[in-house]
């Protein structure tokens, strides 16, 4: 947060990496107001339309996805659907236009879960103001990538909003958009401009970077890489010795492996699978969010859904969803595959289990 007295050694060294901003922004005041949303009554689906089919490219898919699984179409009528979360016995999601995050339980349908997700200014906008990526920390509670606020903030259990980090020495984060902790508690997150209204070109934006960061659990935050041009989705191995970063540029899209060294910065990335020749054969979407399960097989969405690929890099297969698909995660036992697919909530059933937060 701001300090009063600002050393003018450090003050130049911001002006070095930060560019001028202007226009108003959501004090912390505003933000939290951000509140949960009332109960709503909707209607009971007991049955689920059948969407997509699974391309099973190499054999190894039939181990983690049965035969007969099928994706089901759980709810529709959104905007962008993002940032699924498995909360225990329910699944929360973002819709980012609309500045919402629903919640999807079984047997009782979708109701809005929270109202002014990620953007609580005074000032109206356009955009993608709402929240992206979801987790959970130790204790159960959301944590919110919030891009209209440009934060990353958590939602207390008596419903105020307390902001985690929102400056990278002294500029305003572009707008994060997909975390991931690991068991120590530090929070990986990246930082493109999707959030911001203009997206590159807006005069609000401070950095001259788009960042992947680590927030430590006493509130450090510390660069790890800007050498990403879209950094997106982010997930860790299962041993924790690598981070996967997705990287959303129509130019250049792939799935990034980078080595967390013993001092918690990485080493160089290298790329963990180039997206670049499915873009080519007309399949809607890019690399978006990602998961990972217990084996390591990362689920990354992409062109045509969500792309299963091997510890080792191999495409074994696509969950052809039929439109362009945001992200994923791991629910209900850690065997269901939820993703949401633009307008919609899908799911699948899998043989595998994922990581869960």
């Amino acid at each position: 947060m701001n300090k009063k007295r600002f050393d003018l050694i450090v003050l130049a060294a911001s002006i070095a990496i930060c560019g001028s901003a202007t226009g108003a922004e959501p004090t912390k005041a505003e933000i939290a107001k951000t509140k949960p949303a009332k109960a709503a009554k909707p209607k009971v689906k007991q049955a689920y339309p059948i969407v997509g089919s699974v391309e099973r490219l190499d054999p190894a898919i039939n181990k983690l996805i049965p035969t007969n699984a099928v994706i089901e179409k759980l709810a529709e009528g959104f905007l962008w659907a993002e940032g699924p979360v498995w909360m225990g016995n329910y699944l929360l999601f973002s819709d980012i236009p609309t500045n919402r995050i629903y919640k999807w339980k079984e047997g009782v349908g979708i109701s809005v879960f929270l109202e002014n997700a990620g953007y609580a200014g005074g000032v109206t906008r356009g955009g993608e103001m709402g929240a992206n990526g979801l987790t959970r920390d130790a204790s159960g509670r959301l944590v919110m990538c919030q891009h209209g606020n440009r934060c990353i903030a958590r939602l207390e259990r008596d419903g105020r909003v307390t902001i985690l980090a929102q400056y990278y020495k002294f500029c305003r984060f572009n707008s994060p958009n997909d975390l991931v902790y690991d068991r120590k508690g530090n929070l990986y997150f990246t930082d493109p401009p999707y959030g911001l209204e203009k997206g590159m070109d807006d005069p609000r934006k401070e950095l001259l970077f788009q960042g992947v960061y680590r927030l430590s659990p006493s509130g450090e935050v510390t660069l790890l890489t800007d050498k990403l041009s879209r950094p997106n989705g982010i997930g860790l191995s299962p041993d924790q010795k690598t981070l996967y970063v997705n990287n959303s540029d129509e130019k250049s899209p792939c799935v990034m492996a980078f080595p967390i060294l013993a001092n918690g910065t990485l080493g160089p990335g290298r790329i963990f699978f180039d997206c670049s020749t499915l873009s080519n054969t007309g399949r809607k979407g890019l690399p978006d969010g990602l998961k990972v399960d217990v084996y390591g097989n990362v689920f990354s969405t992409g062109p045509g859904g969500v792309l299963v690929i091997s510890p080792d890099g191999r495409h074994l297969g696509t969950i052809l969803t039929g439109d362009l698909t945001a992200n994923c995660a791991w629910g209900d036992d850690g065997r269901t595959l939820y993703m949401t697919v633009n307008h919609t909530l899908c799911r699948i059933r899998t043989s595998t289990r994922g990581l869960m937060p």
